[in-house]
């Protein structure tokens, strides 16, 4: 089920709103200390190809901003944990500045969930009048926030509140708690207070839980609805300020004493995620992204986005970028002025700007729209983009891509010096290989290969929260239930896993991806990209040393340089692919397992979608904008009996 719209006009934030919250919040809490903890989750058993690595050496870009965000209204002492460095971190262990904070944040993505559960879990083993505010966001939130309140009486735990909206939601319940605080007030108390005087209710992006005992379990969740979105990204608070609160990597169960050291980010952290455009104009079955934009696209300006890499590269020595964008090419004038002031700022100023490298995502036939202004994309520092392909037949889905097309494509950014990334989707009707069209998965690869693609994403045909295809692939008994009598876990609901198949014989799905991956990955590749490599494009060889500085080399050293670039630029191709191979251990190791039981054992399918199992209502009483249809509502009664408990407890 896709998320419902606000209506037209009302979708956006007016401009400056979220300056103007920004500035109330440093004014409030220089009369508050607080101290707050931010755990990114993470389920080490999702290692695999296409992320491995990368999973653990990019900051997610969700916790650094919230991070940025309370640094940014003066709330200083905060620190966010990452679960790829703390695989051990327990919330009941953690202090900060000597004590236990008063807000703890987690976020997390749906096949993070079990992580994420324990998490809270955790966190609500604390004493109740010690116990912090927990609040849940991230995308598994946006979709699907009943998942972190517990109904069971025997073990009641859950957050206190989940925030399905962005920064703008978030900073608006902390304006709201702040104002109910009494002096020595802990969060928790105020949030209560502010609950049942119904003070969260005007904050749209919200869902909360009532009960007649507030440690006990949830008995109906309210929704405060669709959130309003920040219209100009450049109103966010700096994401620079995140990078000075990471917990620095650890086997332990508690903080450290301080934070990571800005020396010592770029060890553990090589790559920095940045948004820098959100929206997509294209509207696919099987994506909740349009959606949840509300069918806006929303964009930083150039001058903005130099501006965080200059400063991310100068502090922590991080140059490589990837833009955490829908559809990059989305709007060509939009792109161009970033792109432009990005190409500009490396021509004028040199370092950093000439050594910054990024990427990010497109679609073929908006990169085919920008092919006469590929090369100062290129001059801007792109050197990857991760192209949706998806299906080169376009049966599956239709984007505006055909092979020509797709093979056009890869050819203009190529020549521009930009390396095309293809993401590949499998799917039920498609065969591993056909013998006279290109509809076979192996085929396309092939086809891909040939045509310059150094590395690729394949995954299976999953249905994902917030899309139109969601329920239908429930009630259509596509989706797995339970194989052998073990349900489907969340971890393996992400693509690499066949989860979802009408297929007579779904092992050999999962058997055509790994498959796919050696083919595309093995020895015979590597040893024929040392010969005949596909990483040797325009500009590879260039150098990133500013002019002035390469000429006061001495003649030798001139040559050795360019020796040493001809070389790096020869060996990507060999390297990238000795790199998938190593990752391609990994995903078959943890997938072939998965295999198996689907070969030997019984399968039972869903036949409806998974709903809360938590009533929840609407702050007006009428059905919430974030329950699934078939979701339990709240009955009137029950809510009378609600409201008069809180209003008595205000009182």
């Amino acid at each position: 089920m896709e998320l419902p719209s606000m209506p037209a006009g009302e979708s956006l934030l007016p401009a400056g709103e979220m300056v103007q919250l920004r500035s109330r919040l440093r004014r409030m809490t220089q009369r508050h200390d607080l101290a707050s903890v931010i755990a990114c989750a993470f389920d080490h058993r999702t290692r695999m190809l296409p992320f491995i690595y990368t999973d653990l050496k990019m900051v997610p870009a969700g916790v650094r901003a919230i991070g940025a965000a309370l640094a940014d209204i003066g709330c200083e002492k905060t620190r966010i944990v990452l679960q790829q460095w703390n695989k051990n971190f327990r919330p009941s262990q953690m202090r900060l500045d000597g004590r236990i904070p008063d807000l703890f944040l987690v976020s997390s993505m749906h096949l993070h969930s079990e992580a994420c559960d324990k998490l809270i879990q955790d966190a609500c083993r604390i004493e109740p009048d010690r116990r912090p505010l927990i609040i849940a966001g991230g995308p598994r939130m946006m979709y699907e926030p009943w998942q972190v309140f517990g109904s069971d009486p025997s073990q009641p735990w859950g957050a206190d509140v989940a925030v399905t909206g962005e920064e703008y939601v978030f900073l608006s319940l902390l304006e709201v708690l702040l104002n109910h605080r009494a002096r020595g007030e802990s969060m928790r108390s105020a949030f209560l207070r502010a609950r049942d005087q119904g003070a969260l209710d005007g904050i749209r992006g919200l869902v909360y839980s009532r009960s007649s005992c507030d440690d006990g379990p949830a008995e109906e969740l309210v929704d405060t609805g669709i959130q309003r979105l920040l219209g100009d990204l450049d109103e966010l608070p700096h994401p620079v300020l995140g990078y000075g609160m990471l917990e620095p990597p650890g086997r332990g169960e508690a903080l450290s004493a301080s934070a990571l050291p800005a020396s010592r980010v770029r060890k553990h952290c090589i790559v920095s995620s940045l948004v820098l455009t959100l929206g997509c104009r294209f509207r696919c079955s099987y994506c909740p992204i349009p959606a949840y934009n509300q069918r806006q696209y929303r964009q930083k300006s150039g001058e903005r986005i130099a501006d965080e890499m200059r400063r991310i590269a100068e502090s922590f020595g991080i140059v490589t970028f990837f833009g955490a964008d829908d559809n990059f090419f989305n709007d060509p004038p939009r792109t161009l002025q970033i792109v432009e002031t990005l190409a500009r700022k490396a021509r004028e100023h040199g370092r950093p700007f000439c050594k910054i490298r990024w990427g990010t995502e497109a679609t073929v036939h908006d990169t085919l729209r920008m092919r006469d202004h590929l090369r100062v994309v290129r001059e801007s520092g792109l050197t990857a983009l991760w192209l949706g392909v998806e299906d080169l037949t376009g049966s599956l889905v239709k984007k505006g891509q055909d092979k020509n097309k797709t093979l056009e494509a890869f050819r203009a950014l190529r020549e521009n010096g930009i390396q095309p990334i293809p993401m590949m989707m499998h799917h039920d009707s498609q065969p591993l290989v056909t013998l006279r069209s290109n509809y076979g998965l192996l085929n396309q690869l092939q086809t891909l290969r040939s045509a310059g693609a150094l590395y690729t994403q394949i995954t299976m045909l999953t249905p994902s929260p917030g899309s139109k295809s969601y329920e239908s692939m429930y009630e259509s008994g596509q989706m797995i239930h339970k194989v052998d009598g073990r349900a489907v876990a969340p971890h393996i609901i992400d693509g690499n896993y066949v989860v979802a198949s009408e297929a007579k014989r779904p092992w050999a799905k999962q058997l055509n991806l790994l498959a796919a991956y050696a083919f595309f990955y093995n020895p015979l590749r590597m040893f024929v990209a040392l010969f005949a490599s596909r990483s040797r494009i325009a500009y590879s060889t260039n150098d990133t040393r500013p002019l002035e500085e390469t000429r006061k080399y001495s003649f030798s050293r001139r040559i050795r340089r360019r020796m040493y670039l001809a070389a790096r630029a020869h060996l990507v191709d060999a390297g990238v692919q000795l790199f998938g191979m190593y990752g391609l251990i990994h995903t078959a190791r943890r997938t072939l397992a998965w295999a198996w039981h689907l070969r030997r054992g019984r399968i039972e399918r869903c036949t409806e979608v998974p709903v809360s199992r938590i009533p929840m209502r609407g702050v007006d009483g009428g059905a919430a904008d974030h329950a699934i249809p078939g979701t339990p509502q709240s009955s009137g009664g029950s809510r009378i009996r609600l409201v008069q408990l809180g209003r008595k407890r205000a009182a």
